[in-house]
């Protein structure tokens, strides 16, 4: 029996427990850094499994299991919920009001506790050292940066390699990873342009904040169409614009929310450069009278697989699943916080896809031409990874991407 089997051999004896505990965690949803009663639950889990457990963070959890000599894994599980009201009418549907584990964050604290679980029990089959790190407030950015700034690098040993997963509505019992960009840049910006305040009736004495704004909005999207080299990848949405109270007064002020991704650090840079150049622009042509205000919020790292790992990772994969159950996985628009991590202590990692959606329904739905209506995307009030099998598979990933380098 390799290590993989031995380790792995327990699981079906552990899945009641970490079927209660999804269950359980999707009935409390907690929103970002506001994780407690989730946090209690990991602490109490991992300590009873041996770890040596560290709160980081504030709601952010780290355990540690050292067991000889070997490499050192990381493996990460974001631990969040949403501000969205659930419509899953699910028997464990969420308990909070306008709270909803909407992303599958809570498949995967419950997928990372079953393999700390089942590392812990099979530890004659492995050496090294394995750390199951549970972090909070990825959907807002923050974090993974709130744990590297309470010391995480300095607290818990330098990993080797570092993994972590994410639920999407793709067929469950399907993993998919690939190397290089598997996840997009995100920079979200707020701007402030100012014009002079006047009567409706009086627009030669103003400078309208309206007008200057929806000129910035058509100009911005040539930064896509035209200043963009064809092949490569941007996104430049105008998210929202907001002036004015009432339909007789031209403000002195307006506001535009932007939302940017991209998946290389050099295009990033260049779309960002050409927003502000085109806002200051607009503002000069305009006559604004004060420079424009940009804040930068809500800006989350590129997701980039090491080459390297992600094909020892996959190989793994393919061997315990077949090969038919590993696919090579889409860029994803979406954006995470994870890769700040790994960034922090400069190893390399892997982030996979893993399935959650009814294979059945997923088929049908693909013969139809309607998955985009029918199988309910990641943030949807209708998302809901079937537990049979997303669950187990998503407890086995993770046991053997860690014994790729462990066993």
């Amino acid at each position: 029996m390799s290590g993989c089997e031995a380790v792995l051999a327990g699981l079906e004896g552990e899945l009641a427990w970490i079927r209660d505990t999804y269950m359980d965690l999707h009935r409390h949803p907690e929103l970002s850094l506001e994780e407690h009663g989730t946090s209690r639950v990991v602490e109490g889990k991992l300590a009873g499994f041996g770890y040596a457990v560290t709160r980081i963070g504030g709601t952010g959890v780290v355990g540690i299991l050292a067991n000889g000599d070997g490499p050192t894994v990381l493996a990460r599980a974001d631990m969040d919920a949403l501000p969205v009201t659930e419509a899953t009418g699910l028997s464990y549907a969420s308990a909070v009001d306008g709270v909803m584990h909407a992303c599958g964050h809570d498949l995967h604290v419950a997928a990372l506790l079953g393999a700390a679980k089942l590392m812990a029990d099979g530890r004659t089959a492995w050496s090294g050292t394995y750390i199951a790190l549970f972090q909070p407030g990825e959907e807002i950015g923050a974090g993974s940066q709130a744990m590297l700034d309470d010391g995480l690098v300095a607290k818990v040993p330098r990993p080797d390699v570092a993994f972590a997963q994410h639920v999407m509505p793709i067929p469950a019992g399907m993993v998919a990873t690939t190397p290089g960009p598997v996840l997009s840049a995100a920079d979200s910006l707020k701007i402030t342009v100012y014009g002079k305040g006047a009567h409706g009736s009086m627009p030669h004495m103003s400078v309208d904040p309206v007008v200057l704004a929806s000129s910035i909005v058509l100009r911005l999207q040539s930064i896509v169409s035209r200043e963009t080299k064809p092949g490569d990848f941007a996104v430049v949405t105008v998210g929202a614009l907001n002036a004015g109270t009432t339909s007789n007064i031209i403000p002195d002020r307006a506001t535009l929310l932007l939302n940017v991704r991209t998946y290389d650090t050099q295009v990033r840079a260049s779309v960002l450069a050409a927003i502000e150049r085109i806002v200051l622009g607009e503002c000069s042509a305009a006559g604004s009278p004060k420079d424009p205000d940009f804040e930068y919020y809500d800006q989350f790292p590129l997701t980039r697989n090491d080459a390297a790992v992600t094909e020892t990772v996959r190989a793994a994969f393919a061997a315990h699943f077949g090969e038919d159950s590993v696919h090579t996985a889409y860029r994803q628009t979406a954006s995470e916080d994870f890769s700040r991590i790994p960034d922090a202590f400069g190893v390399p990692y892997t982030f996979w896809l893993l399935g959650g959606a009814d294979p059945e329904t997923y088929r049908a739905a693909v013969e139809r031409g309607t998955v985009a209506r029918d199988i309910p995307a990641n943030h949807s009030p209708l998302f809901a990874p079937v537990i049979d099998p997303a669950l187990s598979v998503g407890v086995q990933t993770h046991v053997v991407a860690a014994l790729s380098y462990l066993a």
